[in-house]
């Protein structure tokens, strides 16, 4: 390479020279300095504006320095990467907040009573009183919302990727879609209208677990269905090549490769319907007492218990509210941790008989 072409790309925007990690820093503390300057001076405020102001500020500095010392190309490069970190911070910011604030409110009632014990002759201002009831319900109504909708959402989604062709596969599909739409009081009314007014069976915890079915059914055949779709062709093509019938292919073949996938999918839709709370208005009635039987009478949830508690103005009930959500965010997290600790175990041992 002559010096004449190293002359032309040097212009071009390529350089040898190359910004420390400490100057980049020095620049980010002297913007956080400066903005704090100017938020007490000024009539700037709020946190959240002040996070902007500093990222703002330091993509413009950073930029500038960048372009004066490395070049166009990498100040470019600089700028694109300092963009996509900070929207990861941006979008990280309220989930932290969320586990934090959960966190500390939720402390209070923490303890032994408040997982041993219900609301049974526990006034809304009176302190003690727990949420055993509601844990036992959640607990129950979320194993009958997987055991129903998962087994359902898996076959259509096998349908879907396998078989359908036609009109009649377009129609699911496009069935499919509209249910992902539809509002969540939409299905805990869909229940009450079909179950408890024209059936007449009543408010139980399994109505509940109907009106989460509905919820959870479309979100559980569309993330198995796109990994399904992941499987190469390649596989399904080597058994039968080896004589296997269409069915052992999917059993056999697909669904252990797309297993992993499958998992996260349904602990995605478990977590969306473990927090709903318009369904369970509509189909549980909600009730004080330990109830262990979800088919006969009016059974307690999580998110039912912290929309009562919330709604009575004494802090005792606050308390316990903050509670209530702090254990459901952990039994979303333990049924996460089971997840991955499956798919891990499956992998392994499907890697061993390979071997």
């Amino acid at each position: 390479m002559t010096a004449a072409t190293l002359d032309q790309g040097t212009q071009a925007g390529l350089s040898t020279r190359r910004l420390s990690r400490w100057t980049l820093l020095g620049v980010l503390v002297a913007d956080v300095l400066v903005s704090l300057g100017l938020f007490a001076v000024t009539p700037l405020q709020g946190r959240a504006d002040f996070g902007v102001f500093v990222l703002l500020v330091y993509l413009a500095l950073q930029t500038m320095l960048s372009i004066s010392v490395e070049g166009r190309r990498k100040a470019v490069d600089r700028f694109v990467l300092a963009v996509v970190v900070g929207s990861f911070v941006v979008a990280l910011l309220p989930l932290a907040s969320i586990l934090v604030y959960t966190s500390v409110h939720g402390a209070k009632r923490f303890d032994t009573t408040f997982f041993t014990h219900s609301m049974r002759n526990v006034g809304p201002n009176d302190p003690g009183g727990g949420a055993y009831h509601a844990i036992i319900g959640t607990l129950e109504q979320l194993a009958l919302t997987t055991v129903i909708a998962v087994p359902l959402g898996l076959l259509v989604a096998i349908y879907l990727t396998e078989y359908a062709r036609g009109r009649f596969g377009r129609f699911v599909s496009f069935f499919v879609d509209v249910m992902t739409g539809i509002p969540s009081i939409v299905a805990g009314l869909f229940i009450y209208a079909l179950w408890i007014q024209t059936l007449k069976l009543g408010y139980s915890g399994f109505a509940g677990s109907l009106a989460l079915v509905v919820i959870m059914l479309p979100t559980v055949i569309r993330s198995s269905e796109e990994m399904l779709k992941l499987v190469p062709p390649s596989l399904r093509e080597a058994g039968l090549a080896l004589g296997m019938t269409k069915s052992k292919v999917v059993l056999r073949i697909v669904m252990p490769t797309a297993l992993p996938g499958i998992v996260t999918g349904v602990m995605l839709a478990m977590s969306r319907v473990a927090g709903e709370t318009a369904p369970l208005l509509l189909t549980l009635f909600g009730i004080d007492q330990i109830v262990n039987d979800p088919f006969h009478g009016p059974q307690e949830a999580l998110p039912l218990f912290i929309f009562n508690e919330i709604s009575r103005p004494s802090p005792e009930a606050y308390d316990r509210a903050w509670t209530a959500a702090l254990t459901l965010i952990i039994i979303v997290m333990v049924f996460n941790l089971l997840a991955r600790l499956f798919v891990r175990f499956a992998s392994r041992n499907r890697g061993s008989a390979r071997a």
